[in-house]
């Protein structure tokens, strides 16, 4: 046979080759599936098996013969090999050869919310990426927000929910294990820093303010300059909501702990 007869056959193969090759790059092999995301399921030589459909938020799908697989969480090949594994192990294929593809990549998207620089949705691009990394990503947290977030989202087909202390994961070397890896689908929420108030018989202006890590009521004091030289600090009342939501007035340890939407009133002396 000639050079020129083979050359055709030759750029036939090279075609189907690089075709196959780039198929192979476009299929993320460490992208595991999440709900919402829309899969096609082929089965070769079995037409009659091919379905599109979607991932369930329990992580599952019905199939034709084998019913309901739970496949959230897992990779494409490992998705694949659940389903050949339920067509052989229920008799009706012998040898399935099963391929998934994505459609829809819907759960490879984290939203992360609230007093962000740059709130919005982010593409997951990877399955290592934590939340530090997503916060990083949408700019950081803004000097309003809050020193915990909350994550949700699904894990093994159940909701979840996780506060993480985000100053204390990094203050504290044993809690970096609370920078825990995204999944797609899930939401960040940032929520504003918790504040109290004062107002009365104080040096500086009245009005509100942040409270920081581990703030205690006598700090909060010094921050609006303390009381003026018609009070002082037993003259100090605070007005609190208690377990039933009803605001109550206390005389407080200066020591304890200020808590979220303290008001802390300074009355004048009568003497």
């Amino acid at each position: 046979m000639t050079v020129e007869r083979l050359l055709p056959n030759l750029l036939l193969i090279l075609m189907l080759a690089f075709a196959t090759s780039a198929g192979a790059q476009d299929k993320p092999s460490d992208y595991r599936l999440g709900p919402g995301d829309g899969i096609r399921i082929t089965v070769f030589q079995n037409a009659d098996l091919t379905l599109e459909t979607r991932v369930s938020e329990s992580g599952t799908i019905t199939y034709p013969l084998i019913g309901t697989v739970k496949i959230g969480g897992l990779t494409l090949s490992a998705a694949e090999q659940v389903i050949a594994g339920a067509l052989k192990g229920g008799g009706y294929i012998q040898q399935p050869q099963v391929t998934v593809n994505l459609l829809a990549f819907r759960g490879t998207q984290v939203s992360v919310l609230g007093y962000v620089a740059k709130p919005g949705r982010y593409p997951l691009e990877t399955s290592q990426l934590r939340l530090s990394d997503m916060l990083a990503t949408a700019g950081g947290i803004l000097p309003e927000g809050a020193d915990f977030v909350i994550v949700t989202g699904i894990r093994d087909g159940q909701p979840f929910r996780k506060e993480v202390d985000i100053a204390g994961m990094f203050l504290d070397g044993k809690r970096l294990q609370d920078d825990i890896l995204v999944l797609g689908g899930d939401a960040i929420y940032v929520q504003r820093q918790p504040k109290f108030y004062i107002y009365g018989e104080v040096k500086s202006a009245a009005g509100f303010f942040r409270i920081e890590r581990n703030m205690t009521i006598r700090q909060a004091l010094a921050l609006s300059g303390g009381p003026t030289s018609k009070a002082s600090e037993r003259n100090l009342s605070i007005y609190r909501r208690n377990a039933s939501g009803t605001i109550e007035r206390i005389t407080p340890d200066l020591n304890s702990p200020v808590q979220p939407d303290d008001v802390l009133f300074v009355r004048e002396s009568l003497f």
